[in-house]
């Protein structure tokens, strides 16, 4: 014999079956909205970064391309890159005096040419505003080595 089950004592299990899935559906929701916050944080800060890499590796090339260095003290420039609130600070630095070698330069050692050897290092900070510090501000700081091949001498 089957038996079946009145109506009347079905009524709120569907009720209870649809809160549950709603309660799973909202649960998930909030989980995707999470991630999504998480991930546009992440994007945030790397694009700021990018922007104080960008203003470093600018930095660099401005004082680089210098006319002249000085063997006898560090010399620091400040700019701020046009159209943002980016400012780099840089500084130049003699290292060394090293001898060119013979298979350097077709002068050889001994021939009153020698390698200046400096240090440059930049170091940028991106703001997204101007008024103050915000938590989209970011900075990064770079550093270069080169050489000038010159006379023996105590400057450039």
């Amino acid at each position: 014999m089957t038996r079946f089950t009145s109506p009347e004592h079905q009524a709120g299990a569907a009720l209870v079956i649809g809160l549950l899935l709603l309660v799973v559906v909202t649960v998930l929701a909030v989980s995707g909205m999470s991630t999504a916050i998480t991930g546009l944080a992440i994007a945030r800060s790397d694009q700021g970064y990018e922007y104080a890499f960008q203003a470093a590796e600018t930095g660099l090339e401005h004082a680089i391309s210098q006319p002249t260095y000085n063997t006898s003290a560090s010399v620091t420039m400040t700019q701020t890159i046009a159209g943002t609130s980016d400012t780099v600070t840089t500084t130049i630095g003699f290292e060394t005096e090293t001898p060119v070698p013979d298979q350097a330069f077709s002068l050889g050692a001994g021939s009153g040419i020698s390698a200046y050897h400096f240090k440059a290092t930049a170091r940028a900070d991106s703001r997204r505003s101007s008024s103050g510090s915000t938590d989209r501000d970011s900075s990064a700081q770079h550093t270069q080595a080169f050489y000038i091949v010159g006379p023996e001498s105590s400057a450039l």
